[in-house]
């Protein structure tokens, strides 16, 4: 015989009694709304009932939610009449689809007020977008009812979704593939600089961030003789005359490595080729982002023209923890390089510290790194204009700065920049401007056996190798590795098959 709940005991019985009503009230208030249900507004709308019309969706990345809304706005724009509807009934409609909603799947949900969500569309503009709601217009006639839906991994949605319903399904295809189109050609995103960022949910729930673009001038890089102009040339110089190499048939599609010890400027000359490729998207990508690769190549090949930045590639020769298949990361890059037509003016642009942990297969087959330079450690010349560059307005004597530049030999421009800082702030604490003896001070303390770990951190004739070869080679006649000549000191520029020297 059936035992009662509570097992006899009053107090437990009415507990669950009081908790049967609690159930059967929540389950009542998404039956009944003050309004009238969602799917007799829709089916108005639409002039038939909505439950005999198919839904046609379309999954959104996150990160290219905010084109879509913007798209979606667009083809509403056109109908004067058009409307938005939305959807009550609490945390439980996060869980449900359009076509749940319209069959009543899980009771009757009521029409509500539009859930918007504030998305960024620059470094420091957001965009109220439609995140949990339904547009309503005509599409060359045809009354239709477009749903959006922002992703919310927490209910189990790592995408965002598009679900459009009409009488035609012809119509509904038809306005998702011009919304594709709209959503590229009005991308938030188009001439940005952004970095993917990640939220812990995999790589279908990651989002993106908005970075300033950099404002670095050609005279605050300080390179080897003309390694700055070859390549700004090789990103620059290829997007200014791509349709006539297009017209001669040559490829656009092309890969650019900076190479080096740490702190000597690889991403400092970075900075300044995203400040003066003003049109181009940049995606940026380091660390454990280094795994969204295939998407940033996607994206880039979408709103080109386009840089897509590789901090650090190294990482990536053997990482398998990082990468989405559980293949070396670094068979991701290259398939994201390989898969993009040879016309895409997208460059991809590595740096890396350790030049002989990178397989050879990325910098020697053609189309995926085509021209490599060297960032070396600054000679006696380059010392110095590191030195006159960050002193900023500070009047040193030329014997100090002089003095400065023969004894940081070896040293980066990291710690040049360093240095400057600190013979700034000896002299904030001496309440006086900084002069000459501010500036040894500084420089006595640096060098000093004291700071030895701090000058290993700024990159002191550091070369990223473990047995002191700058080159990572085995081959004394070849010492990169990749059939290039390191010869000729701090002015090299080393360049890949294919390329002239200058």
């Amino acid at each position: 015989m059936n035992q009662p709940q509570g097992g006899g005991d009053p107090a437990l019985q009415d507990f669950f009694a009081d908790f049967r009503k609690v159930v059967e009230y929540a389950h009542q208030s998404t039956q009944v709304g003050t309004g009238k249900p969602f799917a007799e507004a829709l089916s108005e709308h639409l002039g038939a009932p909505a439950g005999e019309h198919a839904v046609v969706t379309e999954n959104v990345r996150n990160h290219r939610f905010a084109d879509w809304d913007i798209a979606m706005a667009m083809l509403a724009q056109r109908d004067p009449d058009a409307g938005e509807l939305g959807i009550g009934g609490g945390d439980m409609r996060y869980h449900q689809t359009l076509a749940d909603f319209i069959a009543g799947t899980h009771g009757t949900f009521p029409v509500a007020r539009v859930d918007y969500v504030s998305v960024p569309v620059g470094p420091e503009e957001y965009r109220q977008a439609i995140g949990f709601g339904m547009r309503l217009f005509r599409y060359e006639g045809t009354p239709v009812g477009v749903f959006q839906r922002s992703g919310n991994p927490r209910y189990g949605q790592d995408r965002a979704s598009i679900e459009v319903v009409c009488a035609d399904g012809a119509v509904a295809t038809k306005l998702l593939n011009e919304a594709r189109e709209l959503s590229i050609e009005h991308s938030a995103l188009r001439g940005q600089v952004i970095a993917f960022e990640s939220s812990g949910y995999g790589a279908e729930a990651e989002g993106i961030t908005f970075v300033p673009r950099p404002n670095v001038t050609a005279t605050e890089v300080i390179l080897p003789p003309v390694a700055l102009e070859r390549i700004v040339g090789h990103v620059n110089g290829v997007a200014e005359h791509a349709d006539m190499l297009r017209r001669y048939g040559q490829h656009l599609k092309r890969g650019l490595l900076l190479y080096g010890p740490p702190g000597t400027g690889k991403t400092h000359t970075v900075r300044h080729l995203i400040s003066r490729c003003e049109q181009h998207t940049v995606v940026l990508l380091a660390g454990e982002t280094l795994a969204y690769v295939s998407m940033a190549a996607k994206l880039a090949r979408a709103l080109s023209p386009a840089i897509v930045v590789l901090e650090d590639c190294d990482l990536v020769a053997e990482d398998r923890g990082m990468s989405p298949t559980g293949r070396p990361l670094l068979f991701e890059v290259l398939d994201a390089m390989d898969g993009l037509d040879a016309d895409a003016d997208v460059t991809f642009l590595l740096t890396t510290n350790r030049v002989r942990t990178l397989e050879r297969a990325l910098v020697q087959r053609p189309g995926r790194v085509d021209l490599a330079v060297e960032v070396p450690l600054p000679d006696l010349e380059g010392r110095r204009r590191l030195l006159e560059l960050y002193r900023a307005n500070v009047e040193y004597s030329p014997a100090a700065l002089e003095d400065a530049a023969v004894r940081t030999e070896g040293m980066t421009a990291s710690f040049t920049k360093e240095l400057m800082r600190r013979a700034a702030l000896a002299a904030a604490l001496d309440g006086v401007e900084p002069d000459d003896k501010h500036l040894r001070i500084a420089l006595d303390a640096l060098l000093s056996h004291a700071e030895a770990l701090t000058r290993a951190l700024l990159g002191e004739g550091r070369d990223g190798s473990e047995d002191g070869d700058p080159w990572g080679g085995d081959d004394p006649d070849d010492p990169t590795g990749f059939g290039m000549d390191p010869t000729g000191g701090y002015s090299s520029v080393i360049v890949a098959e294919g390329e002239q020297s200058p």
